[in-house]
């Protein structure tokens, strides 16, 4: 695995371990891994949607 450095505030480290010593994650790499998935999937999601709206709007309106 590759090992990725980031810098996050305070609050946000907070929560996070929080979250972890709720039992929902084993440590912070897993806790990030799964955080990182999360918005890969969300970013996914956003462009085929934008795709599809532009595919509707020239189905519906032609060449612009």
């Amino acid at each position: 695995m590759e090992t990725v450095p980031a810098k996050i505030t305070g609050r946000l480290s907070a929560e996070m371990d929080e979250i972890i010593n709720e039992g929902w994650y084993a440590n912070r790499s897993e806790f990030i891994r799964d955080a990182i998935r999360d918005k890969i999937k969300s970013v996914k999601m956003e462009v085929l949607e934008s795709a599809i709206k532009e595919d509707a709007k020239w189905g519906l309106h032609g060449k612009d």
